[in-house]
Parts: structure tokens; sequence; C-alpha cells
């Protein structure tokens, strides 16, 4: 797995996809809001344990949904429009071949 300073160093670009993220009693709603190869930023208006691990399903446009295990690196409350959400950044921690070709593939095409 790649240190802080790797994660930096990718290429993020800027997206809305919605997200489910599986928990215990159920699920929680969200959306993207920047995405790598190796990691993402999500919010959503549910925090999420620190270094805990979760099932989360992208639902990218026009694409198949993308079912990733991840793991939260880092959690900020802030408010946006008066509604509180949580910013969260996640690590992949397994991702299938396909889905990271995917993901490569819309990276490098978005951020040309």
């Amino acid at each position: 797995m790649a240190n802080n300073i790797d994660r930096r160093k990718q290429t993020r670009i800027h997206v809305r996809w919605p997200i489910t993220v599986s928990i215990d009693d159920g699920s929680i709603e969200g959306e993207t809001r920047d995405i790598t190869v190796v990691g993402m930023l999500i919010n959503c208006t549910e925090p999420l344990r620190l270094n805990e691990n979760y099932r989360i399903s992208i639902s990218p446009p026009n694409h198949q949904n993308i079912d990733l295990s991840c793991k939260v690196i880092w959690s900020n409350l802030y408010s946006t429009d008066g509604e509180n959400t949580y910013g969260m950044g996640f690590c992949f921690v397994k991702v299938s071949d396909k889905d990271r070709h995917f993901l490569s593939e819309v990276v490098s095409t978005h951020h040309k």
C-alpha cells in the first residue's frame, strides 16, 4: 500500500459519482468528490470510523458499479449549504483488476 506522500502524487480527477457504503446495520449514501487509482474523497452525512475498512459501491455514469474494499485514512466535518456533511479520504484495500483498469482509464482520460 502506498504511503501518504505517494498517494498525494497520484493524478486525481474531480467527479461526483453516487456511492453506497455498507455498514453493520444497513448502508450510507454519499458521493465521490475526487478519485485516483489508489483512493478517493467522499462526502456523506454519516461519520465513519477512522482506520476501519468498509465495502463501498461506486456508480460511475454509463458503467457497472465498482465494488471496493476501502480504509478510512482521514475524516473531517464541514458544512455546505447549511447541512453538516463528512468528508472522508479512503485508500483502496482491494480492487479487481478490471475495476483498477477502468479507474486508470477514466483518470487518464479526464486528466488530459
